[in-house]
């Protein structure tokens, strides 16, 4: 039988929110132009402005698209997880460990009546929760199949213009290590969408510690020395000309999933490629994370609120850290429209696919050599210390 969380109209989520933990990377890795895994930030780009008037579906018939199909599983975040743990020597404090993308999903859910799956395992006392392939892949063909006008460009060639986008506005390198004419032929490289640097973050919503890995589009300027330290991220958006009432509405709303995702990172600035819908680059506008709710709350149109989303997130996360109190892979769902998200359990036993053996392995040598007690000195370091000869008797005085 099914649990069941109601999602309640808006209102009753008001009031004092509880704290929300500043996300400070403590991890990060890469993917690279063949989706091959490395730790560390080879991947990274840094942010140039992009050639405004660019067609955003040049490149297109060449574009090297990562293959969904795919079920990455949560690998590469508990691969940096690992590796973390090897050089602190102990295991991470998260509740939750999961990725960017389902945690954006459950915040939405008050302002969003967007169906999904995930699947969880509880694992030495912290859940995992990765998305149900198998669900979004046949979402993703049931979108791939829906009518379009004849007009309208295909559904793969819109993704396309958000990748190339990203491309048109990055460079691999500080902008005074790159040559002018990198710059200028950014228009020409090859779109590739198997190439990501990865954050990884400790965040947290009231008593729930969450570990989060998620894609960063580009740097500002550099990374702090100091671990932990706010960094000046960038995320890359692109949106239709805003010409109408309506269009306006319909950004707002956009915005919401926008601030979502830059909130639960620590990605302080988003900058968005307005385009025409034929896909020319006319615009850019630049929006301050932490101040987009209270400009849409200003510009009345879109009925969502920031506070209400942490609210409801931190409630889900106290009610989940209760309920997945045993062994097995549980399925976290919501239906579309629905109000509430159902919890159910898949498998009565084991992890499934969620946790790798390489994690676990790793997770019980660490327990064990946190167990074992520490090596003994030297035998010689033991040996008693001779004692002292007594000294002879002071010699009475004769009286």
């Amino acid at each position: 039988m099914a649990l069941k969380f109601p999602i309640y109209t808006p209102s009753r989520y008001a009031g004092r929110t509880e704290p929300v933990k500043r996300p400070k990377e403590f991890a990060c890795f890469s993917y690279d132009k063949d989706r091959n895994f490395h730790l560390g930030d080879s991947s990274l780009k840094w942010y140039y402005t992009p050639q405004l008037d660019t067609h955003l579906s040049n490149g297109f018939d060449k574009f090297v698209k990562h293959d969904d199909s795919i079920d990455e599983h949560l690998d590469g975040l508990l691969k940096t997880i690992a590796n973390h743990e090897q050089q602190t020597g102990k295991p991470i404090d998260a509740h939750v460990v999961t990725w960017r993308g389902m945690m954006t999903k459950i915040m939405a859910s008050p302002f969003d009546d967007e169906e999904f799956e995930m699947n969880a395992t509880l694992y030495r006392d912290c859940i995992f929760i990765e998305e149900h392939h198998e669900f979004a892949e046949q979402k993703r063909r049931l979108e791939a199949q829906r009518p379009r006008p004849a007009h309208w460009v295909s559904l793969e060639e819109m993704q396309f213009w958000g990748y190339k986008f990203e491309t048109l506005s990055t460079i691999p390198r500080p902008w005074g290590e790159v040559s002018r004419e990198d710059i200028e032929n950014r228009d020409q490289e090859i779109v590739n969408n198997k190439e990501q640097y990865c954050s990884v973050v400790r965040t947290g919503f009231g008593n729930t510690i969450v570990c989060l890995g998620g894609e960063v589009d580009a740097i500002w300027d550099s990374k702090p020395e100091t671990p932990g330290a706010p960094i000046n991220w960038v995320e890359l958006k692109t949106s239709t000309e805003i010409r109408t009432h309506n269009d306006q509405l319909m950004f707002d709303r956009k915005l919401m999933k926008y601030w979502i995702q830059s909130f639960l990172l620590g990605v302080p600035r988003i900058i968005v490629g307005f385009r025409t819908r034929d896909g020319i680059l006319t615009r850019l506008e630049e929006y301050e994370t932490m101040a987009i709710p209270y400009e849409v709350q200003c510009r009345g149109l879109a009925k969502w609120d920031g506070n209400v989303c942490i609210k409801f997130t931190q409630l889900f996360l106290d009610w989940l850290r209760v309920n997945i109190n045993d062994d097995g892979v549980w399925r976290i769902r919501r239906q579309r429209g629905a109000s509430h998200i159902e919890l159910f359990r898949v498998e009565e036993a084991g992890h499934g696919s969620i946790i790798t053996d390489e994690f676990m392995n790793w997770r019980i040598k660490l327990e064990l050599s946190k167990a074992k007690p520490p090596d003994l000195p030297p035998e010689s370091a033991h040996e008693p210390t001779p004692e002292p000869e007594p000294e002879p008797a002071a010699a009475a005085s004769s009286g």
